[in-house]
C-alpha cells in the first residue's frame, strides 16, 4: 500500500500539480534506469529504456490505483516495457550460454600477459561480463532473475510485478538461477577460479574486439573495485559468488535528470 506521503504525492500529480509529479517521477528514474541496464546488459540502449519507461509512467499515472506501492506499479509498467516492446525486442541479441561460453574463450591471453594492474578496466569487464550473462536467458526468465536474486525483491512483490502466481515466479527464479550459476562455475574465474576465463586474462581480446569502450564507465564508479569483488568472491563457493558478483554492481543511479527532460515531453495527466 501507498505511504500517506506517496498517497498525497499521487493524488496532487492526478489533479495536475507539476511539482508533485515532478517529485514522483524521479523518485523513480533510479530504480528504472538500474532494472533497465540489468535487463539490456548496455548504458546507451538502457538510458534510452529509462526514459520511454518513465514517459509511460507519466502517461499510465491516472490508471494507478494505490492497491501497491508506487515502486511495484512503476516496476511493472518497466518489466512490462523491457520485454515487450517492440524496439528492446527488435535489439535483443539472442545470445545463448554456449555462444556466450566461446566468446570469453577466444582471445584469451596467457597469464604471463595479462594485465593485473589495470584495476578500472578489469573492474569494467567484470561489470559488463556479468551482465551480458543475463541475455543468455530469454526475457521472463531473465527479469524474474534480476526482481528476485539481483534486486532480492519479495517473491509475492516481484510475481505482481511480473502479473504471474508466485509459484510460476519461483519456478522462473529456480531455472534461471541454475543456469546463470552453471556458466558462472563452467567459465568466470571470479566465481570459480578454476574455471578457464579471468578478467586479466580476458581483458586484452574485449578492448581488441571493442567489448569495451578506451575507458571505464562513469555509471560504474562507485561499484565495489575490482580486488574488492575477487576478494569477496573468494569468500564463497561458485553458487553464493555468483549471485554476490551479480549484485556487486554499485548503486547505477541514472547517469542524467531523465525525469525533467520527459516532464518537458509530455503533458502531466489530468
Amino acid at each position: 500500500m501507498l505511504t500517506k506521503d506517496q498517497d498525497i504525492l499521487v493524488r496532487h500529480a492526478k489533479d495536475g500539480d507539476a511539482a508533485a509529479l515532478a517529485e514522483l517521477i524521479k523518485s523513480a528514474q533510479d530504480a528504472v534506469f538500474r532494472l533497465s541496464v540489468r535487463m539490456l546488459a548496455d548504458l546507451d540502449a538502457a538510458q534510452d529504456a529509462t526514459q520511454e519507461i518513465l514517459i509511460r509512467v507519466i502517461i499510465k499515472l491516472s490508471t494507478f490505483n494505490g492497491d501497491s506501492r508506487f515502486e511495484t506499479w512503476v516496476y511493472k509498467v518497466a518489466v512490462n516495457y523491457l520485454i515487450s516492446a517492440r524496439k528492446v525486442v527488435s535489439r535483443d541479441p539472442g545470445l545463448s550460454f554456449e555462444a556466450f561460453g566461446e566468446d570469453l574463450i577466444d582471445g584469451l591471453v596467457d597469464e604471463n600477459m595479462a594485465s593485473p594492474e589495470d584495476h578500472a578496466m578489469l573492474n569494467d569487464l567484470r561489470l559488463r561480463c556479468t551482465m551480458a550473462m543475463l541475455l543468455c536467458l530469454d526475457r521472463k526468465h531473465r527479469a524474474a532473475y534480476v526482481l528476485g536474486e539481483v534486486l532480492e525483491m519479495e517473491h509475492a512483490e516481484a510475481a505482481e510485478v511480473l502479473g504471474i502466481e508466485p509459484a510460476t515466479f519461483r519456478k522462473r527464479l529456480s531455472r534461471s538461477r541454475a543456469s546463470i550459476q552453471e556458466f558462472a562455475a563452467a567459465h568466470c574465474g571470479l566465481a570459480n577460479a578454476s574455471a578457464p576465463c579471468s578478467c586479466p586474462r580476458r581483458l586484452p581480446a574485449a578492448l581488441n574486439c571493442g567489448r569495451l569502450d578506451a575507458g571505464p564507465s562513469a555509471a560504474f564508479a562507485n561499484a565495489p573495485k575490482y580486488a574488492a569483488a575477487k576478494a569477496m568472491a573468494g569468500r564463497f563457493n561458485a553458487q553464493l559468488a555468483t549471485a554476490e558478483l551479480q549484485r556487486a554492481t554499485g548503486p547505477l543511479r541514472a547517469p542524467e535528470d531523465f525525469a525533467t527532460r520527459v516532464l518537458s515531453l509530455v503533458d502531466p495527466p489530468t
